[in-house]
């Protein structure tokens, strides 16, 4: 017997300002029924850098993501991990910065025993992080969501 090997997509980090090609890719992954999971920091050490991030949730909501708010300190981790099998470490974050001006690096790994404990110390993320819903994001005050995409346009230097 053959059995689907299930999608699944989960990520970690603390600094998120995709430009338009990684937004629309994690937002294609999961309308295209991958199970895609993020977990930001619920305090972010730059406030900017939060509104920016917060800027793109409901996009990514509404593509059918998940989100997660880490509530258990300060959340530092930069991880990706895919399909069980795969993971993705280092030190770049999710954001032009760290791709295409800073020196970062991160490492890919075909390891399915390495992707099995970072997808637990994930988990342990996840249980110890509210999860961000839609409605949520649609309730925001007003200045909230005028804030949070003020900042966005930043997204450049950020």
């Amino acid at each position: 017997l053959m059995y689907a090997a299930r999608e699944e997509l989960i990520i970690t980090t603390p600094y998120f300002v995709p430009d338009e090609s990684m937004l629309g890719a994690l937002c294609a992954s999961a309308r295209r029924g991958v199970d895609t999971t993020i977990v930001f920091p619920a305090r972010n050490v730059s406030w900017i850098v939060g509104a920016a991030s917060r800027s793109y949730y409901a996009a990514l909501l509404e593509a059918g993501a998940q989100i997660f708010e880490y509530e258990g300190g300060l959340l530092h981790a930069k991880s990706l991990t895919l399909d069980g099998e795969v993971t993705l470490i280092g030190s770049a974050n999710m954001d032009r910065r760290s791709f295409e001006l800073n020196y970062e690096n991160n490492i890919l790994l075909y390891d399915p025993e390495l992707t099995t404990t970072v997808r637990r110390r994930q988990e342990s993320y996840i249980a110890s992080s509210k999860p961000i819903r839609i409605e949520t994001v649609h309730a925001w005050q007003w200045h909230e969501n005028l804030k949070n995409n003020a900042v966005a346009m930043l997204g450049p230097v950020l």
